[in-house]
């Protein structure tokens, strides 16, 4: 009888892990953004280097640098949730890094809705969806002082369709700049 538990267990185990090992091996999406790197080389040493989209920053030309991380500043939502996807966390990295580095910059984080549900719930959903976006700018060093929240709903649609992809358009968070 223990040998027949003992077994049981064992290929309990191994049959647990040889799940895991299958979780751990996902194929990317489409929706994951990939880190390209660029290459420059020196005039002086001839020595190349890689830079990544992260390596680009913090002064205040990178946010309109296309090569630069801080050039994006809208980050989108699944349908009725306020998690910052995978895919847009190097983004709301790099917008935190440069207010940590950059004191005197301001952002107004504006949260967005789709049509779909009542105003004072979409109203509540892009603010839950803004205070999602500040709380990991915070958590990576941005201070609070520097960021305001400001929620819009479904009151300034970027796309007037009644269809999902319009609606994906809609499900936003818009980081803008102010100047002081």
């Amino acid at each position: 009888m223990k040998l027949s538990v003992k077994l049981v267990a064992l290929l309990l185990i191994v049959s647990l892990s040889a799940c895991k090992k299958k979780e751990e091996i996902k194929p990317e999406t489409e929706t994951t953004t990939q880190t390209t790197t660029q290459t420059t080389t020196t005039e002086t040493t001839g020595v190349e280097t890689h830079r990544s989209p992260m390596d680009i920053c913090c002064s205040p030309q990178d946010l309109d640098d296309p090569e630069s991380l801080l050039s994006k500043r809208v980050i989108y939502f699944d349908f009725d949730q306020a998690t910052v996807r995978p895919e847009y966390r190097d983004i709301v990295a790099i917008h935190a890094r440069y207010l940590n580095q950059n004191p005197s910059a301001h952002v107004t984080l504006e949260g967005h809705a789709d049509e779909r549900g009542s105003r004072e719930y979409n109203l509540g959903l892009g603010e839950r969806r803004a205070k999602s976006v500040a709380n990991l700018m915070k958590a990576q060093g941005a201070a609070s002082s520097q960021i305001d929240i400001v929620s819009y709903g479904e009151e300034r649609p970027v796309c007037t369709e009644s269809n999902e992809a319009c609606w994906s358009k809609n499900r936003r968070v818009e980081i803008v700049y102010n100047h002081k």
